[in-house]
């Protein structure tokens, strides 16, 4: 078996307290003769302490540069930032969460810097993506925590109380999407006795949701379906995915007019680009802003909120593929788990995701073609 390498570096994204590895995966990676390095503080954030990678056998380094320089695999949570981009070198594989289509400047970015970029979210199997529905399921339970706190009155909302209470109505949620945040989205606004319609265009998903959520409601997701809900919404929550690509514009600021004063639109897909015209990322400091009298909350990194929560569902499905691919290489993981395929943005200075070459009309290099 070929040893490898680790490089786990502290997250420097803003407010991004996650991190790639737990103590328990990085104990059984080293178990397994390969080495670990880990940056000082990269899972404070999460709970897990500097000590905890030690007892597991890790080498701990003071700052990212020591990492980025030796390791053969870097494991991240979110896309690199342009310091670490520097950092990076042909030969070196990173993992993580890349979300390329909607940032033409790093993908260009780690084109140049020659190194192979798989990412989490272009993983699938059997037309699941394994890799971000931990995080999809956090963020869609949380949109409705966040969406409902924001409709409160001290925080400019309309002051509805999603569940209502006897004698008044609940408040309604709009989701679209019926994919793994749009369904834990609908699920926690049901639990909260909120009236959901989800939005969907997949028949068949659209007959597993009525079998599953009884109490939730589905409508076909047409332009016309959603301007009859908006003037009435309390709360939409865009949840829809097409894999590696830029997210449908389905909110246009006209049909924004439509909705109520002091509604709240949470944007799950914004780190996609988002699903409304007037969705632009923003940050847990300073989480939400106000366009046509709507309460926008587009935090491009959610579940950073739930870190310790979100590490550990996030590694239970990532350690399996970095030990896979530091006991064999890309290639060889590549023929063992052929899902990576997809999951390999940039290698060798091309782009190998069709879905981000043509969101940005850049030439597209099949995978397969550069791995032999």
């Amino acid at each position: 078996m070929k040893q490898s390498i680790i490089g786990l570096p502290r997250e420097i994204k803003a407010q991004e307290n996650r991190v790639a590895l737990t103590p328990s995966a990085t104990w059984q990676l080293v178990k397994n003769g390969h080495q670990v390095m880990v940056e000082r503080d990269a899972g404070a954030g999460s709970g897990f302490l500097t000590g905890e990678y030690e007892r597991a056998g890790c080498r701990i380094v003071d700052g990212p540069r020591g990492i980025f320089e030796e390791a053969d695999i870097i494991v991240k949570v979110k896309e690199p930032q342009p310091a670490e981009v520097a950092m990076l070198r042909g030969g070196q594989t990173l993992f993580t969460y890349l979300h390329l289509a909607a940032n033409k400047q790093l993908t260009e970015s780690l084109m140049a810097s020659k190194c192979t970029a798989i990412a989490y979210e272009t993983v699938e199997v059997n037309r699941r993506l394994p890799l971000l529905e931990p995080m999809s399921e956090i963020a869609g339970s949380m949109s409705v925590v966040v969406g409902g706190y924001h409709l409160a009155r001290h925080q400019g909302g309309r002051g509805v109380l999603l569940g209502g209470v006897p004698g008044v109505l609940p408040g309604k949620v709009v989701v679209l999407g019926g994919g793994t945040a749009g369904v834990n989205a609908a699920r926690m606004a049901t639990g909260l006795g909120a009236d959901v319609t989800i939005l969907e265009v997949d028949m068949e998903r659209m007959r597993f949701l009525d079998i599953t959520m009884a109490t939730a409601h589905t409508l076909y997701s047409s332009e016309a379906s959603l301007t009859t809900l908006l003037p009435q919404v309390d709360l939409i929550i865009g949840a829809v995915l097409v894999p590696g690509a830029k997210a449908p514009k389905l909110i246009t600021r006209e049909m924004l007019r439509l909705m109520p004063e002091g509604s709240v639109l949470v944007d799950i897909a914004v780190d996609q680009g988002g699903c409304a015209e007037t969705t632009r990322p923003t940050t847990h400091n300073n989480p939400t802003y106000v366009e046509e009298g709507v309460i926008h909350y587009c935090v491009a990194n959610m579940p950073g909120a739930f870190s310790r929560t979100a590490t550990q569902a996030l590694t239970n499905v990532t350690h399996r593929y970095v030990h896979f691919l530091a006991e064999r290489g890309l290639a060889e993981a590549c023929q063992l788990r052929p899902e990576l395929i997809g999951g390999i943005n940039c290698l060798d200075g091309h782009l190998t995701c069709r879905p981000v070459a043509e969101a940005h009309g850049l030439p597209y290099t099949p995978a397969t073609a550069l791995l032999g």
